[in-house]
């Protein structure tokens, strides 16, 4: 069986020392916004695209300046994290999966003003570090990035 496999960008909003996440109905579990890469973005692009979608925030991504010039290309921000996600399988193969560029970013504000269509504002949660710790629902890698991201922001 071949395995199809689709980017997808994903970012860590934080503000105030919280971070925003969503019980998404689809998997059933809480994640912060991003979603895939259309045809012409760039993940980090995505990932601005996807938070100002979903929440309305307008963030600023943290990430490190490119240190390389090249002759006949640029070098890319690399992302905090690339995760490879394991979404669909069949008879113990994997069919597909998501490579996901994880990013940390910070919002200025809380007003949350998602897209019509798009999960609405009051389903949205902020967490603070003890809050991803002590919450049942949420998947140890969540809680892992959602922290860090946190501590990222906070020493900016």
């Amino acid at each position: 069986m071949e395995t199809t496999r689709h980017f997808t960008a994903t970012t860590y909003t934080v503000h105030d020392g919280e971070c925003l996440l969503h019980e998404h109905d689809r998997l059933g579990m809480w994640l912060p916004p991003g979603g895939h890469l259309n045809r012409d973005e760039l993940p980090r692009e995505t990932a601005l695209r996807e938070v100002e979608e979903e929440t309305g925030l307008d963030v600023t991504l943290l990430e490190p300046q490119p240190t390389i010039s090249a002759d006949f290309g640029r070098e890319l921000s690399p992302a905090e994290h690339t995760m490879l996600y394991d979404i669909d399988s069949f008879d113990g193969e994997v069919a597909h999966q998501h490579i996901d560029f994880v990013y940390y970013g910070e919002s200025a504000n809380r007003t949350l003003s998602p897209d019509d269509g798009e999960v609405a504002g009051d389903d949205w949660e902020w967490f603070a570090p003890d809050g991803l710790r002590e919450h049942d629902g949420l998947t140890a890698e969540v809680v892992t990035l959602g922290i860090e991201a946190i501590e990222r922001v906070d020493s900016q």
